[in-house]
């Protein structure tokens, strides 16, 4: 069954590895590096039609070099990812989906944190140009948009950032509110025209900051937006470890409160420390989808793995 993946972070690992700064091997090789957990052949062995690439950077980096470690991410997504992988089709408006042939995979790219292009919105533009078609405002810090979910202060959209928002809708891009605080995703869902939440649970299984409490759940399937679930154990049941029906919980409880259809899969493979059992890179997408189908029908499994991302109001 294909799959749609809405994040991993394996642009960051190439970066860090081309910098030296993990692993031995420059640079890595997206085609099968085991260091990479979503890597050409794991995305072929999980039956992987779309992957979205997250350009993250880490809140400590200089911000007068913020710039630059996003373009180079997204210089390796050209090089590394797209031109020595011929089957990776790079999607830079949501039209090129409906173009895949068959065997090619479609290759998002995706910003997870407004941080690279401080308050420049020429630099925005400049990253729709690339091919950026779903922003997240921040990870779990503050930054000039708004606050993340991991600061105390817990403040909302920034004039700025809605500014930002507004021209996200004008471009037709995601608004990403999976590492927003509580009161900037409302400000999202009173602005947003395509609100998404690329890796985020539900708070009523795992209450933690980075997970999506049921009145957010409601308001997001109530715009339209979609929500994707997201492997982490911390996420899913608090602990380092979580096993595959605990994940599926996480899917009940979204379906219970109407989201079957807008209910999607964000990996965070690259991104973790720990793992739920079975599920430790991208090949791994198939042992989920056979665990799902003993509690879904094959058309909601569909819709899980990849025909309800195809059906959102953005792409169609």
């Amino acid at each position: 069954m294909k799959i749609v993946d809405t994040h991993c972070d394996a642009l960051l690992k190439l970066q860090l590895a081309k910098q030296g700064r993990i692993y031995k091997v420059n640079p890595l090789s997206f085609v099968d590096a085991p260091e990479l957990e979503t890597n050409m052949v794991r995305l072929i062995e999980g039956d992987v039609l779309v992957q979205f690439f997250a350009v993250f950077i880490f809140p400590n980096v200089p911000d007068d070099q913020k710039w630059l470690y996003a373009l180079e991410q997204i210089d390796l997504f050209y090089t590394e990812v797209l031109g020595k992988n011929p089957r990776m089709k790079h999607i830079k408006k949501w039209e090129d989906l409906k173009n895949l042939k068959d065997g090619e995979i479609g290759a998002v790219l995706a910003l997870e944190g407004a941080d690279a292009f401080g308050n420049d919105l020429m630099k925005l533009r400049q990253l729709y140009r690339l091919g950026v078609l779903s922003i997240g405002l921040t990870w779990n810090n503050a930054n000039l948009c708004a606050d993340g979910a991991g600061e105390p202060r817990g403040g909302g959209l920034t004039l700025f950032g809605k500014e930002v928002v507004l021209l996200n809708n004008e471009y037709g891009v995601l608004t990403d509110v999976s590492h927003l605080s509580e009161k900037g995703f409302w400000d999202v869902m009173n602005l947003a025209e395509y609100p998404f939440a690329s890796h985020s649970n539900a708070a009523a299984i795992c209450e933690h900051p980075r997970n999506l409490n049921d009145d957010q759940v409601k308001a997001m399937f109530a715009r339209g937006g979609h929500i994707h679930v997201v492997f982490y154990p911390p996420f899913i049941n608090g602990n380092q470890t979580a096993e595959i029906p605990e994940l599926i919980k996480h899917i009940d409880h979204l379906c219970s409160l109407g989201g079957v259809k807008q209910i999607g899969l964000g990996s965070d493979f690259d991104g973790m420390d720990f793992y739920t059992n079975g599920l430790h890179n991208s090949s791994d997408f198939p042992v989920l989808i056979n665990e799902l189908l003993k509690s879904f029908s094959e058309d909601e499994v569909k819709g899980f793995a990849y025909q309800n991302f195809l059906n959102m109001r953005a792409i169609q």
